[in-house]
């Protein structure tokens, strides 16, 4: 199986506002960028979004380290949470819908197809692919208005407007 390494980064202009994400995938002597956003999202949702960005890439069963500057992000997968959440429908508790459901749920099959190891890395702290993918990230929400709509995001199903 092969090996890859996947960074990745979500940025906000406002939060909400608009949105980006960047990704880094190295295969060996091989590096591929992406980079996308919205003009209405979140952070987290780009944070997430940018794990799934980067697994969707992957072309064949991978075993992969994904490296994430989100502890919301690394710390729903690692301590089990969206499992948790996945399995009580969604709801945090008796009240509290998830926050990027539609996300978690495409995020949780992408990790039935390969063998993923979620490490957090402290941003903006000098890591090279860490601040490139920042770099990306930052870059397409800086497109503003000529992004294309999130279809996930939607202000009045959020506790607070924010995810």
């Amino acid at each position: 199986m092969k090996q890859v390494e996947i960074y990745t980064d979500g940025a906000c202009t406002g939060n909400p506002g608009p949105g980006g994400y960047g990704v880094i995938l190295r295969y060996g002597e091989h590096r591929k960028e992406l980079s996308g956003g919205f003009r209405l999202t979140t952070n987290n949702r780009m944070e997430i979004l940018a794990a799934i960005v980067g697994l969707e890439a992957l072309r064949e069963r991978c075993q992969v380290i994904l490296y994430s500057d989100s502890r919301y992000l690394v710390d729903s997968i690692n301590k089990r949470w969206v499992f948790r959440w996945k399995a009580n429908g969604w709801m945090r508790d008796k009240k509290e819908r998830v926050p990027n459901a539609d996300l978690w749920e495409r995020l949780l099959k992408l990790l039935q197809l390969h063998s993923v190891e979620f490490r957090w890395v402290r941003g903006h702290n000098g890591q090279a692919e860490n601040e490139r993918c920042d770099q990306l990230a930052t870059a397409a929400a800086a497109r503003g208005q000529d992004l294309p709509e999130d279809p996930g995001y939607t202000v009045a199903t959020l506790p607070g407007g924010k995810t």
